[in-house]
């Protein structure tokens, strides 16, 4: 075994060891139970769920599997939570308003105490699985609205079920494959750094990857070189270490789709840079892959891959990579790079996504709304568009004896 491979594999124990510490610390394992009415509770229909680590395999806990039943005694606790005359509705705004505020605190800082303070019934917390739980949930006449983020194929189901009930309010907030567009006359140093954190965050596991990165033809060949130089530096391990760059991916399932994807485009013809293999000997890690040489009909051109693959393009006209960054069911976010205002207003104005980032990328905040055209969902979330799903629009028109202005 070489020094380097001795090393690598060294450092891995040493990974692995501290994860387990960490874990024993932070993380001891526990059940993981169904949180209603401001209590605790088993499930009804006595299966849990388990949780693993996909840094090691090992179990992390199980969780209570909530099931339709568990559905319907959440929504009626629900309900009485909200009926006239409540705690919850004599509730003061500002004080409902803290204690919302007081959540989200609670939520960063310790992820088991959710609902201190709120009156019982108005935070249920239900685990289960999509086909039972989400789809009772989906189908239910007593829920108002639905938020959803994941697949464009669920997605769909519950816009489905939800018109087959009650016509409930949904909003989606699905898949994407979304176009980065980095000009010759913009920062290469800055672009390719941008590019990169913008498809390798949370192991490219992330709706608004840029996945697909279209680079003006005078620079391509630069473009490549950096960006294969940038994934090559990335640190693989335990998500839970500082200083560590990628941690794995969610599971096996997943793991396998990403490999199954990376060979597709092999096969097609696409240039593997880096990567496109398992990286260590446990876990669900791969390692960070980049591809040149990509065109539009190829497989990880057009599907989701969800994972920490880079996929490189070649333009050489605005109006080309225009239709070509338009040219997917899928329109959720963009990335233009350039110094030329011109260029960028034109190529905001023209891409069909919710969201496009001009010289930077994921830079979100609370006050910007989010959400995608097309089959990337509807609805927004955040600023004041995401408080307008969760509201109706009342009339009230009342008779008055005189009208004296």
């Amino acid at each position: 075994m070489s020094n380097e491979s001795r090393d690598g594999q060294q450092r891995e124990n040493k990974l692995s060891t501290l994860n387990i510490l960490l874990l024993t610390e932070h993380f001891p394992f526990w059940d993981i139970q169904i949180f209603m009415n401001n209590e605790w509770h088993d499930s009804c229909c006595g299966r849990r769920i388990p949780v693993y680590n996909p840094a090691t395999g090992e179990l992390l806990c199980e969780v209570e599997e909530g099931d339709k039943e568990d559905i319907d005694k959440a929504v009626k606790c629900a309900r009485q939570a909200f009926q006239l005359g409540s705690p919850w509705r004599r509730m003061d705004a500002s004080e409902r308003g803290r204690l919302l505020c007081k959540l989200a605190d609670l939520v960063e800082r310790d992820r088991q105490i959710l609902a201190a303070g709120f009156p019982p019934g108005v935070v249920n917390i239900v685990p289960g699985y999509g086909p039972t739980a989400g789809h009772a949930i989906a189908q239910h006449m007593d829920i108002d609205k639905v938020a959803f983020t994941g697949s464009t194929d669920v997605g769909k189901i519950i816009k489905k079920a939800a018109g087959n009930s009650n016509l409930k309010r949904v909003t989606l907030e699905l898949g994407g494959k979304n176009p980065n567009i980095v000009f010759a006359d913009s920062d290469l140093e800055h672009a390719v750094e941008q590019a990169h954190h913008g498809l390798f965050f949370n192991q490219g596991q992330c709706c608004l990857a840029g996945s697909r990165v279209f680079v003006e033809e005078p620079i391509y060949d630069d473009f490549v070189l950096k960006s294969v130089e940038r994934a090559k530096k990335r640190v693989l391990g335990n998500p839970l270490v500082p200083g560590v760059d990628q941690g794995p991916q969610i599971d096996k399932k997943h793991f396998d789709k990403i490999l199954e994807l990376i060979e597709s485009g092999r096969r097609e013809g696409a240039k593997l840079e880096c990567g496109g293999g398992a990286w260590g000997q446990k876990g669900f890690f791969i390692q960070p892959t980049v591809f040149s040489d990509v065109t539009d009909d190829m497989r990880i051109a057009k599907e989701e891959i969800f994972g920490p693959v880079q996929q490189i393009m070649k333009f050489s006209s605005i109006e080309e990579v225009i239709r070509r960054a338009n040219n997917t069911h899928y329109g959720l976010a963009a990335g233009v790079f350039t110094n030329d205002i011109n260029k960028a207003l034109t190529i905001s104005a023209a891409l069909q996504a919710g969201t496009v980032w001009v010289n930077c990328y994921n830079a979100m905040s609370s006050q910007c709304p989010f959400g995608g055209f097309k089959m990337s969902g509807n609805g927004r979330e955040m600023g004041e568009y995401g408080l307008q799903e969760y509201t109706e629009i009342k009339t009230v028109t009342i008779k008055i004896p005189q009208k004296n202005s």
